[in-house]
């Protein structure tokens, strides 16, 4: 498996994990700041990680789901025929919700006003506080800029604790997201 991350400087690091029966192993980080990430490069960072490995070893390759990468894994998959190369599938669920979040604006309007809810709570101590005494011990998924799938946790949070309530577009009665599920939000 191959995960790779950008800091805040666009300094980017790839690991190299492996998966087996008995669980994931971290194999290594290659500094990729000076790398350009061009097919032919990614393949060849994958194909030595298979190579070092064992090319018998490996089933499988999963890598995020940008062209590159998908390019990458179609020359490895005819250059190594036993070996599979698939998409990540937490990749592919959180590309599916930040589309959701970019083309719904009932998604994108609910998911600003919860990320506002949560950052004025985190942002008062005495809030926390009630927070914890009124929800048993509970904390709110705080969201993040990395991955749009925090962005439904954290409305999920919001909501479980009776801290969310929305109106529909339209008519303006209230709506929770347990009704928006139950609905089909899909239909609005």
């Amino acid at each position: 498996m191959t995960d790779g991350w950008t800091d805040r400087k666009r300094m980017t690091i790839l690991n190299f994990l492996v998966n087996s029966p008995r669980g994931t192993v971290f194999l290594k980080s290659i500094d990729a700041y000076d790398v350009c990430k061009t097919v032919e490069k990614i393949f060849k960072m994958i194909d030595d990680i298979v190579e070092e490995v064992g090319e018998n070893n490996v089933i499988q390759v999963v890598t995020d789901n940008a062209t590159n990468y998908k390019a990458s894994g179609e020359l490895l998959m005819q250059k190594r025929k036993k070996l599979y190369w698939t998409p990540c599938a937490a990749h592919c669920i959180d590309l599916m919700l930040e589309d959701f979040e970019k083309k719904i604006p009932l998604h994108h309007d609910t998911i600003a006003n919860g990320k506002k809810i949560t950052t004025y709570i985190h942002s008062r101590t005495g809030l926390i506080s009630l927070l914890h005494k009124y929800s048993e011990g509970k904390d709110l998924i705080r969201p993040a800029n990395t991955r749009f799938a925090t962005s439904y946790l954290t409305l999920g949070c919001l909501n479980d604790n009776h801290l969310l309530r929305c109106s529909h577009p339209r008519s303006g009665n209230p709506i929770s997201l347990q009704k928006l599920e139950m609905e089909g939000w899909w239909k609005i």
